[in-house]
């Protein structure tokens, strides 16, 4: 088996198709930033899932209102839409709930007590340039006969 070592940032245009396992340490992947895309890259890890998904999460302490607002990233609404949502109390239990859905790259917590934590988790389907030019084919046949 021969081995390939690359020894400084290689540059691969098109597409790369590797039969067998590819064995990293991490898996990273560069887009254009939504807000700036002639100036500016995000670079963000990779979730394995059907859709193409990002996730952000955090731990919030409620308020004297038992409520917290959480600030997402200024691109947030311009790279994700269908927003899913987890909340989980830590140190007691609560009736926590999304106050607000995600508007203008921030949603709210109530339903708690002052000074509750909260760990969070919102999630959203990419729709960038990219992903809406390249959606993912999740179910594929396969061929009927082996390549060369």
């Amino acid at each position: 088996m021969e081995t390939l070592t690359v020894t400084k940032n290689e540059v691969i245009g098109g597409n790369l198709t590797v039969k067998g396992v590819i064995n990293k340490g991490a898996d990273h992947f560069k887009i254009d930033h939504p807000l700036d895309p002639a100036h500016k890259f995000l670079s963000h890890s990779v979730i394995e899932s059907p859709e193409m998904k990002n996730l952000y999460d955090g731990i919030a302490e409620l308020d004297q209102k038992g409520e917290a607002l959480i600030h997402l990233p200024d691109w947030f609404e311009a790279l994700n839409r269908e927003f899913r949502y987890q909340l989980t109390c830590t140190g007691g239990t609560a009736p926590v709930y999304i106050a607000e859905e995600v508007h203008d790259n921030s949603f709210r917590i109530a339903g708690g007590r002052a000074g509750l934590r909260v760990s969070w988790q919102v999630t959203g389907v990419r729709y960038d340039a990219f992903a809406v030019a390249h959606p993912l084919v999740v179910e594929q046949k396969k061929p009927t006969s082996k390549p060369k």
